[in-house]
């Protein structure tokens, strides 16, 4: 599946000629070829335009996309692991990921990766993982109806009182533990004290929400649409649809008081076949700190890169989930504890949802 037909642009031109004379070399000696799983779409064409296509020129590496959706990815390399078959390098995971797969991913030296270290946020690269977009679960509320005080805390989410009006909540299938922590901390709890969850308190929390929730949004197009619509007053969204409605110009804006930090990961899988030229490209990635605004612009997340934010303006920084004013703001989850509780978790909000 090589890229044929590049179309380009001065701008990546300009990026690659830069990085190709000023990156470290990560590894003495590369493949000629990277697999690189991610799903595709805006998110797939957006990498390629700013990452994968001036890495190629800089290090003359094929990228090679497969475009395909996490879980089928997922299924596809526990294949190759049991078959010792492997054709991805490079694969998206999850907080979880990181955590319950890690007898199927490469074990990452974080000091052989100088522009990690160098442009990225403190915790961008991890023993299994370099962080590629960070985005939130957060508010997303109608400045229409909360013209004279905005919500900005999930206690504020359960304040019917003085935040009157339908809510909308995430039953997504995949992320049963988002709404339990935002329970907790509407109902007080420390964000420090979070894990383990309290479930029992969890569940009574949520029963008091439950009746003024009027949309349980499966897609990040439906929770997009319920807020176009005014079908919701506020609702949990992921921040980059919340971000896509307002760059519409409908009449919302964002809380990131709380929000539950989501970060997308690169992970190299066991038995790459072109571990070298994996590796390159995660130190690539954050070397070419030019492409970064504009692909974060393009997709509406954040990327774990430092410098962005000398190159924003405050009102368009805030936006986004790592700058300085929104990263210590949001819950870091404990995904060993969530890892080990997967199948109790999902029991319980089941049980709950459809009583």
């Amino acid at each position: 599946m090589p890229i044929q037909n590049w179309k380009w642009t001065t701008a990546a031109i300009t990026i690659a000629a830069g990085i190709a004379a000023t990156t470290p070399a990560v590894a003495q000696e590369l493949e000629e070829q990277l697999v690189i799983a991610t799903t595709g779409g805006l998110m797939g064409n957006s990498l390629a335009k700013y990452f994968y296509e001036p890495f190629a020129e800089a290090k003359d590496v094929e990228v090679v996309p497969v475009a395909i959706e996490v879980p089928d990815q997922w299924a596809r390399a526990e294949a190759m692991t049991r078959t010792g078959n492997v054709e991805f390098d490079i694969v998206t995971a999850t907080g979880p990921d990181l955590v319950a797969r890690t007898n199927m991913l490469e074990k990452i030296d974080c000091s052989q990766l100088p522009s990690v270290q160098k442009f990225g946020v403190a915790d961008a690269c991890t023993p299994y993982g370099v962080a590629r977009t960070t985005g939130g679960m957060l508010i997303n509320y109608n400045t229409d109806v909360f013209k004279d005080k905005a919500p900005k805390t999930w206690a504020d989410f359960w304040n019917v009182k003085d935040f009157p009006g339908p809510r909308g909540l995430p039953d997504t299938g995949d992320r049963d533990w988002w709404v339990p922590v935002a329970a907790l901390l509407a109902d007080g709890v420390k964000q420090t004290e979070l894990f383990p969850l309290d479930l029992e308190r969890a569940y009574k929390k949520l029963d008091e929400i439950r009746p003024h929730v009027a949309v349980w949004w499966k897609t990040g197009d439906q929770v997009q649409q319920i807020m176009r619509n005014k079908e919701v007053v506020m609702t949990m969204s992921y921040s980059g649809r919340a971000l896509a409605v307002v760059k519409e110009g409908a009449p919302v804006a964002m809380s990131w008081d709380g929000a539950i930090r989501d970060t997308g990961y690169m992970a190299i899988l066991k038995g790459a076949p072109d571990k070298n030229a994996a590796l390159a490209y995660l130190d690539f990635f954050y070397a070419n700190s030019e492409a970064h605004v504009p692909f974060m612009r393009d997709v509406n997340y954040a990327t774990g890169s430092k410098t962005v934010y000398d190159q924003l303006k405050p009102e368009e920084a805030k936006l986004f989930a790592t700058s300085p004013e929104n990263y210590e703001k949001l819950v870091k989850p404990d995904f060993t504890w969530i890892g080990a509780h997967r199948d109790e978790l999902r029991q319980r909000w089941t049980a709950w949802l459809t009583r």
